[in-house]
């Protein structure tokens, strides 16, 4: 058992922390920028809510950070009352969120200079995976630390594998975003010329998910997809945040991107329909319009 400090309880980071309490069987203590969610986990979960990102961070062995964004994770981890603030010598950062190559190395060097391990280590799954504790994580960091981590981050993960240095973490989350992003698109098109040309969607599926069509998006999205239903996992507005810091990285690699940037631009649509918090899905609804 470690004790285990967890920042950022949003649809993902509540149960992945209650699974490092009820699975992991750690000592949790939690912080949420809006309090009452932390109080409402400790209640639940039986860890301890904190004041701040440094108190939570005070004396833990491994710190998880899973945030909305670069900045918000500067402001949990660097600022006045940030984590990084309370961590010990030794102590190991395990940063969640789904953020930018950049953004890693500059924590990574921050940790260093504490005497602390980091890893990058952004995740794949959304909030059914993160409720069942069978996410995929990709890890960006050195193997001593990653060993060192690993046990702990089991408790929510299903697949947890390391990519390479700090930042490749997020630089393989970037490539799970650029392959959904034209996926979903792709199985939008599909349903959508499905009932243009009035076969029967669910018989459609039903055969060619069993062939080289098939896809996780395909499996768990077509039905709600055909009803026209759209609140049932990962928001447009993330999925827009995650495609800026993707083609941000292409720019600066000189990555060819052009499916990329046309569903990017896709989501806008979405977005200006009303659907920021409608699920990735909505791409459907945009051609059905």
């Amino acid at each position: 058992m470690a004790t285990v400090a967890f920042i950022g309880l949003g649809v993902m980071g509540y149960p992945m922390a209650g699974h490092l309490k009820t699975k992991g069987g750690h000592d949790v203590r939690v912080y949420n920028r809006t309090a009452a969610k932390a109080e409402k986990w400790a209640d639940q979960f039986g860890g301890t809510a904190c004041a701040t990102p440094a108190e939570a961070a005070t004396g833990a062995d491994f710190v998880f950070t899973c945030v909305g964004n670069d900045d918000d994770l500067r402001a949990v981890t660097l600022a006045s009352g940030g984590a990084l603030h309370g961590m010990k010598k030794g102590a190991i950062l395990i940063d969640n969120t789904t953020a930018s190559a950049e953004v890693a190395r500059e924590l990574a060097g921050a940790c260093a200079d504490k005497g602390c391990g980091f890893l990058d280590a952004p995740v794949s799954g959304g909030q059914a995976g993160a409720e069942n504790g069978v996410l995929t994580v990709m890890v960006g960091g050195d193997q001593a630390t990653f060993e060192a981590a690993r046990p702990v981050i089991d408790a929510y993960a299903r697949m947890v594998g390391l990519m390479g240095p700090v930042g490749s973490g997020q630089l393989t989350k970037m490539i799970n975003q650029i392959c959904i992003a034209g996926l979903v698109q792709g199985l939008a098109e599909g349903v959508h010329f499905g009932k243009k040309a009035g076969l029967d969607i669910e018989k459609v599926i039903e055969v060619i998910s069993k062939g080289a069509a098939g896809s996780w998006q395909m499996e768990n999205r077509h039905k709600t997809m055909i009803e026209g239903k759209y609140d049932h996992g990962f928001a447009v507005d993330w999925m827009r945040k995650d495609l800026d810091i993707v083609l941000t990285e292409a720019r600066r690699n000189g990555a060819t991107l052009p499916v990329t940037a046309l569903v990017d631009q896709f989501y806008a649509d979405v977005q200006a329909m009303g659907g920021q918090r409608w699920d990735t899905s909505a791409l459907l609804k945009r051609l059905d319009k």
